[in-house]
């Protein structure tokens, strides 16, 4: 069965020579329409591509951060433990050289002997005031590869 298109006489834009500049211009515009939509295509995906690429680069960046920040945390909760563990020390010693002071203001009471016997300060308060000699400063190392 044939279409009824085919029955329509031919309009006038088909046969005029004044359309036939018109289509042409139609016809060229249409084809520079979809170049242009091809590019801005093309253009978008390259976009998308690049932006793909930098997502996968920042998430790699953040896993590397999430690891040294991880090793930092262990670093600073085994600084925390083994401080906490030294202030515990700390006491101790500090209650048992009271203890020993005690002993040695009973023991110059009871002798009667003058003994040099030197105050202790507080050093959970001030640890700056620390009874012991400092001969070597102390170095800090910092270890460049960790970060």
């Amino acid at each position: 069965m044939a279409s009824p298109n085919n029955h329509l006489p031919p309009t006038g834009s088909d046969n005029d020579p004044r359309y036939a500049n018109f289509d042409e211009r139609k016809r060229k515009r249409m084809i520079s329409n979809r170049e242009s939509a091809r590019r801005s295509r093309a253009k978008k995906q390259e976009r998308l591509d690049e932006l793909l690429a930098e997502i996968s680069q920042l998430q790699n960046d953040n896993s590397t951060i999430m690891k040294k920040i991880d090793g930092a945390t262990q670093m600073y909760v085994g600084a925390a433990s083994q401080n906490n563990v030294l202030r515990a020390q700390l006491t101790e010693l500090t209650e048992r050289l009271h203890s020993l002071n005690s002993v040695l203001h009973i023991a110059q009471e009871v002798s009667g002997l003058a003994l040099e016997i030197p105050e202790i300060p507080d050093t959970l308060l001030e640890p700056w005031q620390l009874p012991c000699s400092v001969q070597q400063p102390i170095t800090a190392s910092f270890n460049m590869d960790m970060f």
